[in-house]
């Protein structure tokens, strides 16, 4: 969602990074051909194992969740990055409250793993979230401090194969000192990265904010945030390509996912879409967001993105498109079936007038394009509107296809139930009657490919962990 403020504090954790050494290498990480037990075991599923392991306390880290860990954190992951060409290496967070600023993932081959009983607290000293250079894609930070944004908790640029998992360990950002202030991660120009199994809750902004990575796997995440909270995005792909989320259960004060691909012409020069985007088994709760939000960021263009199984409670909205003259590129190529909702304000909300940009300097002659957009399969209940779906004047959204689609009012709807405007499409068994710019067609499925992307096609390993003496 836009900033509505005019300070940002950063994501939690943000993909793009870098590389050092040093330290005692006390654990092997293995395929487990056997499934190995004791209470020193660790097994978790990867899409790579590691030959090299060692513990955040082996860099002098202690976890009373005062004492602060950075230099601890940047110690290990320096040290361990020496065997990326030897096996890759891992890092054991063990139980315990492990306070620290914000730190670079700075190797390829690496995992960073939380034990089930770990914490990473994130630092509220504002010394400890260094300025970094805004996304070209985005022209300015977000955070209102001229050219930069504050970097994220965790973050890292140009790596490979990187995974950050646990057995549903705890990342907490500790956003209520930004959120009072003011009003979690990164990852950038990386491919292979896994973010699963663990708990994340009260990021200062964005949660897992993957920018211009390909090859992106994330699931099992719990995302918590207090639903008044502000910019509180759970899963923002970001110009992404091959990119599957499943198996997430969000609660947020923002949009459980938002797609994104860049802001106005800073988006256009950059040019990076993000496609091939699967979202599977999400379950959302955002009383004043999306469930899924397709932009408004997004000129860079958003294409293909296939979403299934979705569960959406109290919730504003189910999908929502969000863009504005002056973003160009489009949103083309959306597959969405078997949708539940509960106590919805908006089962479909399309915005053209999504008016925020970062400087003076957008087209306004600049128009996007927004078609192909395919519903099917959806149960909504509780509903006080079923449709809100306005296009542009000089730029109709078209292509537009719902079918199978059963709404239940509130004991309050709106008079209007479906509110369009400079839209086209067709409409297949649908209640109540859809608006007469979608007509109704006679059985009819929309679309939803049966092909499979190559991310789909992804196995993990299971991964365990024993002792070398």
């Amino acid at each position: 969602m836009e900033q509505s403020q005019r300070f940002r504090a950063s994501d939690l954790i943000q993909t793009i990074l870098p590389v050092l050494v040093l330290a005692t290498v006390s654990l092997r990480v293995v395929e487990c051909k056997v499934h190995s037990s004791g209470p020193d075991a660790l097994h978790y599923r990867a899409i790579n194992c590691r030959k090299h392991s060692a513990l955040l306390t082996d860099f002098g880290a202690v976890g009373d969740g005062k004492t602060l860990n950075t230099k601890a954190f940047k110690a290990a992951i320096d040290s361990l990055g020496t065997y990326a060409s030897q096996g890759g290496a891992q890092l054991i967070v063990p139980p315990g409250k492990w306070l620290t600023g914000s730190f670079n993932l700075t190797s390829s081959h690496f995992t960073l793993f939380l034990h089930k009983d770990a914490v990473i607290l994130a630092s509220q000293d504002e010394a400890e979230w260094p300025l970094v250079p805004a996304l070209p894609s985005y022209g300015r930070g977000r955070d209102g401090n001229g050219d930069g944004r504050f970097s994220s908790l965790i973050f890292g640029t140009n790596l490979t194969d990187i995974i950050i998992t646990g057995n549903n360990g705890t990342i907490d950002g500790q956003g209520q000192y930004w959120w009072d202030k003011f009003h979690q991660g990164q990852f950038n120009y990386s491919n292979k990265i896994q973010i699963s199994n663990l708990t994340l809750i009260n990021s200062p902004s964005w949660f897992v904010h993957p920018t211009y990575s390909s090859d992106v796997l994330i699931h099992g995440l719990t995302i918590l945030a207090p639903i008044d909270s502000p910019n509180t995005d759970g899963i923002d792909p970001d110009s992404c390509t091959n990119t599957r989320i499943e198996d997430c259960f969000v609660v947020s004060g923002d949009d459980c996912i938002a797609v994104k691909s860049g802001w106005d012409q800073y988006g256009i020069k950059f040019g990076m879409p993000t496609r091939h985007l699967i979202i599977r088994r999400l379950t959302c709760i955002s009383p004043d967001s999306a469930t899924i939000a397709l932009g408004s960021e997004m000129s860079g263009g958003i294409q293909d993105v296939r979403a299934e199984d979705i569960t959406a409670i109290n919730t504003q909205s189910g999908i929502r498109i969000k863009t504005a003259i002056g973003r160009v590129a489009y949103v083309k190529d959306i597959y969405v079936r078997r949708m539940t909702l509960t106590t919805m304000k908006w089962v479909f909300w399309m915005s053209g007038s999504y008016n925020q940009h970062p400087d003076t300097n957008f087209d306004p002659k600049a128009f996007p394009e927004i078609k192909g957009i395919n519903y099917r399969d959806i149960v909504a209940t509780n509903v006080t509107g079923a449709a809100r779906l306005e296009g542009i004047a000089q730029d109709h959204f078209t292509g537009i296809c719902i079918s199978n689609v059963t709404i239940s009012l509130s004991k309050t709807p709106k008079e209007l139930q479906w509110n369009c405007t400079n839209i086209a499409g067709v409409t297949s068994n649908v209640t109540p009657e859809p608006c007469h710019l979608l007509p109704k067609k006679e059985k009819v499925d929309c679309a939803f490919p049966e092909d499979r992307l190559p991310i789909e096609d992804v196995h993990l390993k299971t991964c365990c962990t024993t002792k070398t003496a």
